[in-house]
Order: C-alpha cells, then sequence, then structure tokens
C-alpha cells in the first residue's frame, strides 16, 4: 500500500506541474485545482506509514488550513493575516483610488519609468524583510497595475520583482513563514538564532541578488516597452464583489498550499531529505510548486553545517519565485493582475534556472576546489 500511495503522489505532483500548463480550463481555475489536488494528496498520504510522523487527515491540518492564512501576526490581541491585508487594501483602494492615480501620475512624470522598474525591485525587495512579503507584493501589484505598461512589461516586472521580494523576506523572521520557521528551528543548541542569524549568514548572497534582479528587471522592461507608444497611469477601481473574491481567492490558494504540502510529507521525509547538499539544492526547486515554509520545516535542523543551512535556503527561496505557488507575493501578484500559470513560467522559469546555477557555482564550486 505505502508503494502505490507514493506513486500515486508522484502522479499528483506530474499533474500540479503539468496541466496548469496544458489545459485552459484548469489555468483558469487555478486555485480550485490545487486544492482538488491538495485533498488528494493528503488523503493518499494517509496510507503511508513513517515512523513518529503524523500522515494523512487531521483536525490539526484542517484548521491550519482554514486558519493559518488568517493569522499570521497578532496585533492587540486582533489576528492579523494575509487575507485581512489583501482584503482591508483593497477596501482602501476602492475609497482612495483618484489619490493614489494622482501620486502615482506624479511620480511617473518626475522620476523615468526605468527608474521607478528599477526602484519598485530593489525597495521592495529590501524592505520586505521589515514590512514582510504580504505587505510588499501588494505594495508592487498596486504600483505596477497603475503604471503606463504594456501587459507584457507589467508580467515582467511583477515576475522579477516576486523573486526579489521572496529573497528579501528570507533575511528576517518577519519576512516570511519559512525564515521564522528556520529560526525557531535553530533557536537552541550550536547555533542559537536570533533576529540577525539569517541576514548574518543570507544577506552577502541575497542584497547582490535583489541589485542584480532590479538591473533585469530594467533590462527586460526595456525590451517589451515603446517608449513610442503613450499610455496613462490608472488605477482602476474594482467593484466590492471583485475585493472580495480575490480576498477568497487567496485564501482557497493558501489551504491548497497547506494540504499539498501535508499531503507530500511522507515524500519528503522518506527521500528528499536524505539527499546530500549539493543534491538537495537542485531538489529544492519543487519549492516552485510547494509550500517552502513546508519543505524548510522538514529539512532544517541542528545537525545541519552552516554550509548546508546556508545552500538548503538559497534553493528554496530562488525556486519559489519560478511558478504562481511557490510563494504567497507570487499568488497575491497573480490573483491581483490576472497573470496566468504560462505567462508566469515563461519568464519565471528561465530567471530561476540562471539564478539557480549561480549560486551553484557559488556555494558549491569553491568548496569543491578548496578554495575556502
Amino acid at each position: 500500500m505505502d508503494m502505490l500511495a507514493n506513486l500515486g503522489l508522484l502522479v499528483i505532483f506530474a499533474l500540479v506541474l503539468i496541466l496548469p500548463f496544458r489545459v485552459s480550463c484548469v489555468e483558469r481555475n487555478l486555485e480550485l485545482f490545487l486544492f482538488a489536488c491538495g485533498v488528494a494528496a493528503l488523503t493518499l498520504s494517509g496510507f503511508i506509514a513513517i515512523p513518529g510522523e503524523h500522515t494523512g487527515w487531521s483536525i490539526a491540518i484542517v484548521e491550519e488550513a482554514l486558519f493559518s492564512s488568517l493569522n499570521i501576526v497578532n496585533i492587540g490581541g486582533i489576528p492579523i493575516g494575509i487575507v485581512q491585508i489583501v482584503l482591508i487594501v483593497g477596501l482602501l483602494i476602492y475609497l482612495f483610488h483618484r489619490r493614489m492615480q494622482e501620486a502615482i501620475v506624479g511620480m511617473v512624470d518626475c522620476v523615468p519609468l526605468k527608474w521607478i522598474v528599477f526602484l519598485l525591485i530593489v525597495v521592495l525587495g529590501l524592505v520586505s524583510s521589515i514590512i514582510s512579503a504580504i505587505l510588499a507584493a501588494i505594495i508592487l501589484v498596486e504600483i505596477v497595475n497603475a503604471l503606463p505598461l504594456v501587459r507584457k512589461a507589467k508580467v515582467e516586472v511583477t515576475v522579477v520583482s516576486c523573486f526579489s521580494i521572496g529573497l528579501g523576506a528570507g533575511l528576517t523572521p518577519l519576512g516570511e513563514p519559512l525564515s521564522t520557521i528556520v529560526v525557531s528551528k535553530l533557536s537552541g543548541p550550536p547555533y542559537y538564532a536570533g533576529f540577525l542569524f539569517l541576514f548574518d549568514r543570507l544577506a552577502i548572497f541575497i542584497i547582490p541578488a535583489v541589485i542584480a534582479l532590479g538591473i533585469v528587471g530594467v533590462v527586460l522592461f526595456s525590451r517589451s516597452h515603446n517608449a513610442g507608444e503613450k499610455l496613462e497611469c490608472i488605477v482602476r477601481r474594482e467593484s466590492l464583489f471583485e475585493i472580495f473574491l480575490r480576498a477568497g481567492k487567496v485564501w482557497l490558494f493558501i489551504m491548497a498550499l497547506v494540504f499539498l504540502g501535508e499531503g507530500f510529507k511522507p515524500l519528503i521525509l522518506q527521500y528528499i531529505i536524505n539527499i546530500p547538499s549539493a543534491g538537495l539544492y537542485w531538489i529544492n526547486i519543487v519549492s516552485a510548486v510547494l509550500d517552502n515554509a513546508t519543505l524548510a520545516a522538514a529539512e532544517i535542523s541542528p545537525a545541519l553545517s552552516s554550509q548546508q543551512i546556508t545552500s538548503a535556503l538559497m534553493g528554496l527561496l530562488i525556486a519559489g519565485g519560478m511558478l504562481i505557488p511557490g510563494n504567497i507575493p507570487n499568488i497575491i501578484s497573480a490573483c491581483k493582475l490576472g497573470i496566468t500559470s504560462s505567462e508566469w513560467a515563461r519568464v519565471g522559469v528561465p530567471l530561476g534556472l540562471v539564478l539557480m546555477a549561480v549560486f551553484f557555482v557559488i556555494l558549491f564550486v569553491p568548496a569543491w576546489l578548496g578554495v575556502v
């Protein structure tokens, strides 16, 4: 039964990777498709016995799926999560859309679009570790949505920016769930991880990468944007129905990722975490379709060396930008801008593979050559 269940999980994983790019109905209803796959994966995982681990359905998993996106932080006793932030910001823009449009028009009149693109990617990437990846993504999509850019340029700038936000958010526990989990798991000996633990180890890689992504974004923008084409800055006033529908889609998306992460846990525990560091770096490309926080929780432990922790985290952070389900900023941006899986992958997959290759050389080749 274990073998059949594992085979079924592999089939579901293949469907998640392939169908959104091949079947238009799936692409249009990605949240529902991933939710159904998550339910199927979690059901199959219940037939796989892992010593010391609970697999399959439980009340705790259902509660996590229902409430994890609603309770990210607690402010003054009030739970605040992704869905509430998306909803509140949407309502604020609904109320103050005219002022926001005037502000963006003023910015475009004063600052060249190339510089706006560069600063948007770099600044949001760097501050996402403080204001959170969620808020950075919401700011991103509202500005990009209003900028006078053709659709192709908007998609490219958004995807590159989400790579930047996903990387930058890994610098502190405030940025995203992955970094919070890692610091918590390593808070004891021998690392005694504190607030700046990830910054001290990853900043030397992430900050140059964020700046490089700003340059990449400008290059892609310059290729797609026709300077002679006159477009207006428009902050479209969505209906209240659209605002609540988008918040609901984000909620369903996060639930789907929780179910997928828990459903694929047997594969992660049986196979992925036993792979050597260099192989694990590349295997972590699966975080393009799985919640990278789930993978980090399974992979990271105090028994790992500092180099193993760094390489595993960089693999997870980079790959998370490649496809829509890979990261929360991707989900928020795709829902708001209506970016399809194919549109995202055309930019995200090549960019992600190049980044993975570059950092593989940086992280592993010097050690193999005895340079460090």
